[in-house]
């Protein structure tokens, strides 16, 4: 971007942009200081990544952004605990992006990225992806994403020709580029893995471990590693990969979102599509994700949804990566209304404004009724979350219940 060059010193950032735009200070970004909130301002981040915050509508850190940065700005190693929806993605990006224009480099080569951020998918990768150029809007940093059931020669383009500083990516893919010696990770500066528990759940352990032993020593990189749940296993792998980490844990009084009405109805299976299709027509419901525990039954119910007139599309293993994409892209963009999804497609959408989670069957895994109410709800909002309960799955509700800490009253739905 000719028309913005920036040039830190000492943390004093200077902009200069040509005389057709109108410069951009801080000065246009006034946020009030307020008791137990803390500003961007408050972090001294780069100007032009103030811009992009200004841009982006945020005025002040959530709770693990406002743990995790002072340390993570100062090079600390961090593992932090905290649900999706938290602004934990942001913490970590924070970091890197101000960390990389205080101290450029001259000498970088080729596919030798800085930053190495692991997502346990594809949906994840590339919503934090969409997240780091956001945050980029105004510098040159270039972030790289490398995600399996993509195009591969355009990702092994992307890496062999030009500088990185981001690269995110999936374990599985990355190893590929691995072998084939596309991609080098001797120069990684700052190593972030997110969703740990979930890597763990998903079997790519092994694979991270090789991609750890590819990167400097954790003596010389900094390790950022952020998990929804801190078990036995975590706090092990935390402890290989990591030196004198600053933990950080963000402690919810039920786990689930305050922000969220939870709602459990107790209905007769049969009945619970007609329920389910009254609930979507209602005016309240601006975007919704229906979520259910088989690919065959989501796929059954985009079938009826779509018979009796509502846009929506589905995301589950079964459809095709390029697919899933666009479906995104479109229910983001405030274009599509609907998605049904199970839990490992569901778990890839970070994204606001999603008014009502409806969960068609109770999850089979306590933890994954957090993940699931956890989409709607964000960026301060108020979400609703309604689950269906039935004499196949009721008996799930105390598992839950024990989970989040807190007693969920079923009831019958209303006329």
């Amino acid at each position: 971007m000719p028309a913005l060059i920036t040039h830190i010193k000492n943390r004093e950032t200077i902009v200069t942009q040509d005389k057709t735009k109108p410069s951009w200070t801080l000065d246009q970004f006034d946020v009030e200081e307020q008791e137990g909130k803390s500003r961007f301002h408050d972090f001294e981040l780069p100007l032009n990544v103030m811009r992009a915050i200004h841009d982006l509508g945020y005025e002040y850190a959530s709770p693990i952004q406002a743990e995790t940065l002072p340390y993570s700005l100062a090079g600390v190693d961090v593992v932090g605990k905290a649900q999706t929806g938290t602004g934990k993605t942001a913490a970590f990006l924070l970091t890197l992006i101000a960390d990389f224009l205080d101290n450029p480099i001259k000498d970088q080569f080729d596919s030798e990225p800085r930053s190495i951020i692991l997502a346990p998918t594809r949906e994840l990768a590339m919503q934090i992806a969409d997240d780091a150029k956001l945050l980029c809007k105004y510098n040159k940093l270039k972030v790289v994403t490398i995600v399996g059931g993509m195009d591969f020669e355009k990702q092994k383009k992307a890496l062999e020709h030009g500088t990185i500083d981001i690269l995110v990516a999936t374990p599985g893919r990355l190893i590929d580029f691995i072998k084939r010696k596309s991609v080098f990770l001797d120069q990684v500066e700052t190593l972030v893995i997110d969703e740990a528990d979930r890597m763990l759940d998903m079997g790519f352990i092994p694979d991270i471990k090789q991609i750890v032993r590819a990167t400097p020593k954790k003596e010389d990189r900094q390790t950022l590693l952020f998990s929804a749940t801190f078990t036995d296993a975590v706090i092990n792998l935390a402890g290989d990969w990591t030196t004198d980490a600053q933990m950080i844990e963000i402690v919810s009084d039920t786990q689930t979102a305050a922000n969220v009405d939870q709602k459990i109805y107790m209905i007769e299976s049969d009945k619970k599509y007609d329920l389910l299709l009254s609930i979507l027509k209602g005016d309240d419901v601006e975007r919704a994700i229906v979520f259910a525990n088989r690919r065959d039954l989501v796929r059954k119910l985009l079938e009826k949804l779509k018979k009796d007139g509502m846009d929506c599309e589905m995301l589950s293993g079964e459809v095709p990566q390029a697919k899933r994409v666009k479906t995104l892209e479109r229910f983001k963009a405030g274009k599509l209304k609907l998605i049904v999804a199970t839990d490992v497609a569901g778990r890839g959408i970070h994204i606001d404004g999603i008014s009502h989670v409806v969960n068609f069957t109770l999850p089979e895994e306590a933890e994954d009724y957090v993940h699931r109410i956890g989409r709607t709800g964000r960026a301060g909002k108020k979400g609703t979350s309604i689950s269906f309960a039935c004499e196949d799955d009721s008996f799930l509700l105390p598992e839950i219940e024990t989970y989040i800490g807190r007693k969920l009253k079923a009831e019958h739905p209303p006329e």
